[in-house]
């Protein structure tokens, strides 16, 4: 079976200097997230967990450290070529979908894979066969605002695998959502992360979802703790 390393950080250092005061959010996190793996990422708020899916996205540069994407040093990229990456190797799921309300859901799917210079026609097949992953093959022609909260979801993650990534970053992706619905996203986005082989990093303050990933990662201290199970004591929602 295919197990090798969809992102790899290595010794990453992210320094902020304010003032004339230095402030170190990632003191040398180190981080492997395999195919077909979900790792949750948990931590109170200010622990620097979005920094790290910044790095890790490749919308941020590490002070120090090194960034792997599908086992390609990325971390000394210009811009552009991080561009390019991003576009190609990595998919992001947001608390709130950002989906384009003036777009049909399959127009939503279809757009990054046009923007990636896919034909409309194989885009449109692309979308059709990944809104049917996610059960919604029948809603494609509906916008945004004729969907529940946990179908715009399922789009905003049909979308993020709209370029077949590499690795999927998803940054609390069922916060928005109410329990019962988070739940079937949730496996929903398990089932296809094992389907398609992707990498996942999810952060997430819902310690009954992080449980159930394959692995648990505690942001401490600008490192990474490892824990066989999530952390005993409960992580604070964000305000």
């Amino acid at each position: 079976m295919n197990n090798e390393p969809m992102l790899e950080l290595s010794g990453i250092v992210r320094r902020f200097e304010q003032g004339g005061t230095v402030l170190d959010v990632l003191r040398g996190a180190e981080l492997t997230v395999r195919a077909g793996e979900l790792v949750a990422l948990v931590g109170p708020s200010g622990a620097g967990k979005s920094t790290l899916l910044q790095i890790a996205g490749l919308l941020e540069k590490p002070t120090t450290g090194t960034v792997r994407i599908a086992g390609t040093d990325v971390s000394d990229l210009d811009d552009g070529k991080r561009t390019e990456v991003r576009r190609r190797s990595i998919g992001f799921v947001y608390q709130f979908h950002h989906l384009l309300p003036e777009f049909s859901a399959r127009e939503n799917v279809v757009l990054p894979q046009m923007i990636a210079g896919v034909s409309k026609s194989i885009a449109k097949q692309r979308a059709d066969e990944l809104l049917r992953m996610v059960g919604l093959d029948a809603r494609g022609s509906h916008r945004p605002a004729r969907l529940s909260g946990g179908e715009q979801q399922r789009v905003a993650i049909a979308r993020a695998l709209a370029n077949a990534p590499s690795l999927l970053i998803a940054d609390e992706p069922t916060g928005n959502l109410d329990p019962h619905t988070a739940e079937n996203v949730f496996a929903m986005l398990t089932a296809i992360v094992r389907q398609a082989r992707v990498g996942a990093l999810v952060a997430t303050h819902n310690l009954e979802l992080a449980r159930r990933m394959d692995r648990v990662l505690e942001m401490r201290d600008g490192v990474l703790v490892e824990h066989a199970a999530a952390p005993e004591a409960a992580v604070p929602e964000e305000a």
